[in-house]
């Protein structure tokens, strides 16, 4: 399978709708490697001193924004694999300050980080290829609300919009 359709109503909470509606018109596997080089040309511009300030107090830096959209689509695909596989219970949620503070992305340098996008991205679409079509419409359980894979699948770039729109406007 090269290429998902969206989610349909009733496979995501109203909540994720404003991820959903971020994403662009290009067919998934090419948003999410436009993606890709975007992030990467914008690091790259700006650089590592750039990459370690935060653009006001108690805000995360670039390196920690991009740590989190890392985590959160670990996050997303795992459970995206367990609903794909028909998991019925319930998944926990996650606290992102927490795995942000956690994680020391400030001591990371930011290519490391970058190559880390890159490859949880591959490793994605890699999944996404040897899912049954069918299966992409089980409903699971996550941090209390229904979700299907494709609508996981789905909100992982609608989510690095968003903050990648944050990165460019404040930063």
């Amino acid at each position: 399978m090269n290429n998902i359709q969206k989610p349909r109503e009733g496979e995501y909470a109203n909540y994720f709708k404003g991820y959903l509606a971020l994403n662009s018109t290009e067919p998934y596997q090419k948003q999410l490697m436009t993606q890709i080089e975007s992030c990467f040309s914008l690091f790259e511009t700006k650089g590592e001193e750039w990459a370690n300030k935060a653009y006001a107090e108690g805000k995360w830096t670039p390196k920690e924004v991009l740590g989190h959209i890392i985590d959160t689509e670990r996050i997303m695909t795992f459970r995206a694999l367990c609903f794909a596989r028909g998991e019925k219970s319930s998944l926990p949620g996650f606290e992102q300050d927490e795995y942000v503070a956690n994680a020391e992305f400030n001591q990371v340098h930011f290519q490391d980080l970058l190559e880390d996008f890159k490859n949880q991205r591959l490793a994605l679409l890699s999944l996404i290829k040897t899912l049954p079509e069918d299966s992409l419409s089980n409903l699971g359980l996550a941090s209390g609300n229904s979700i299907s894979p494709r609508a996981l699948f789905w909100i992982i770039p609608g989510h690095f919009a968003h903050h990648f729109s944050i990165l460019k406007e404040r930063y």
